[in-house]
């Protein structure tokens, strides 16, 4: 089973008075790791919380961080100028 693998898929709907008030879909598939993998789904090799090589890269390094720094500089010196773009055509308009 595991080698081809299985999908359930289901609605539950909670109404009161012919009101739906919640409606939840699930959607699951059930498959072996090498199975998922081979179908594209890691995402668990991904997440801080489920994988330990996750955790490390979730740590940014120096250059990262001083690169973000820089690029949110940059980009707050960009929308700076637009606004002010902006106020001088809004007063010259």
């Amino acid at each position: 089973m595991l080698d081809k693998g299985v999908v359930i898929a289901g609605d539950i709907r909670i109404n009161l008075l012919d009101i739906e008030l919640l409606t939840i879909k699930l959607r699951l598939l059930v498959a072996s790791v090498d199975k998922a993998k081979e179908m594209g789904i890691d995402w668990w090799e991904h997440d801080p919380s489920l994988s330990s090589r996750a955790r490390t890269r979730a740590v940014p390094d120096d250059d990262a961080e001083r690169s973000l720094t820089e690029e949110n500089a940059r980009l707050r010196a960009e929308i700076a100028a637009l606004r002010a773009r902006a106020e001088d055509r809004s007063v010259d308009g």
